[in-house]
């Protein structure tokens, strides 16, 4: 029976060992490594992504990250590409077959078949001198000395190198291509990082429930609308602009102060030349206003034309926090 301080031991054991092998990776970097780049940029064609076994698990992340960094990328399996997938690829399409032997039945059935038409073959292995190797235009040397595993049989170090190696690829891809935060978020409109660098408050706002009340409104008159519209505040507008906005927490106070209201209109206690925003700007800008400001809601105002309100809990509701 393992205790928690031996199980903390292996885990320990088995994170410095992975580290030190991407570490050991920066010696096996080398001229070839900067052609693959170099030809993976160039191509008209894709970048296909081959393996087998727990590399077809890698081979598969590598085209997610490539593909999400502006590299059109795709995983063809081994074991299917010798049964008819091989069809996917095309004459200018650079092939990366990843294996860490080099040496698997599925690789030297493959690799041959892969350069038929010419395409660039390149290798992701931990031997050089492997059949993967020999055949390979290029190579990337993804070598460790041993696995993490205690009976250095399950792929831990070895796979790890070849992830690493591939955000390596990646990242060389992004620098080559200048490719920028707003470019990823083109690639990834639907999470919470394309929604902070994409999304404008034009993309969100309500514009047909704005709420509104005119200098004279009573008080009555300012709370229904404040209700109705259910976002804590109403744009006090005279002459088709906004002149002020009545918040809730302005009724409250109000209310705390006088006994009676009768007497009073949405001019008496509005706040005069509110914070407002165009309905042009990103949703995270428009956040930053709110934070710095300590404020819920926030004005739309284009060409002097009052939109709608933005509110604090709208922004949260998409994510964007």
């Amino acid at each position: 029976m393992s205790t928690t301080e031996t199980i903390l031991a292996t885990a320990k054991r088995t994170l410095l060992s992975e580290s030190k092998s991407i570490a050991d990776l920066v010696n096996y970097l080398d001229e070839d490594f900067a052609k693959s780049v170099t030809e993976i940029y160039n191509t008209k064609g894709r970048l296909v992504v081959t393996g087998i076994g727990k590399s077809a698990l890698i081979a598969q992340k590598i085209v997610a990250t490539l593909n999400s960094t502006g590299t059109p990328s795709m995983f063809l399996h081994a074991a299917e590409a010798v049964h008819g997938d091989l069809g996917m690829v095309q004459p200018e399409d650079i092939i990366i077959c990843i294996s860490k032997s080099g040496n698997s039945p599925e690789i030297k059935v493959l690799a041959p078949l892969l350069k038929r038409f010419g395409n660039t073959l390149i290798g992701m292995t931990a031997d050089k001198n492997s059949y993967l190797g020999k055949e390979s235009h290029y190579i990337l040397h993804a070598y460790v000395e041993s696995e993490a595993c205690p009976n250095n049989l399950a792929p831990t170090n070895s796979t790890t190198a070849q992830l690493v190696l591939g955000d390596a690829l990646a990242v060389c891809l992004m620098e080559m291509r200048n490719f920028k935060s707003e470019d990823f978020a083109v690639y990834h409109p639907g999470g919470a990082l394309g929604k902070k660098l994409l999304l404008r408050v034009k993309d969100m706002l309500d514009t047909t429930h704005k709420p509104m009340v005119t200098p004279d409104a009573s008080i009555k008159k300012v709370i229904m609308e404040i209700s109705e519209k259910r976002l804590g505040v109403t744009a006090v507008i005279e002459n088709n602009q906004v002149v002020g906005i009545v918040t809730d927490g302005d009724i409250r106070r109000m209310l705390n102060n006088r006994d009676t209201f009768t007497d009073l209109t949405a001019q008496d206690i509005m706040t005069k030349n509110p914070k407002n925003i165009n309905s042009g700007i990103l949703v995270s800008e428009a956040l930053d206003i709110l934070e710095n400001n300590s404020i819920t809601q926030l004005v739309v105002v284009d060409n002097n034309e009052y939109k709608g309100i933005l509110h604090l809990h709208d922004i949260l509701k998409e994510g964007i926090v």
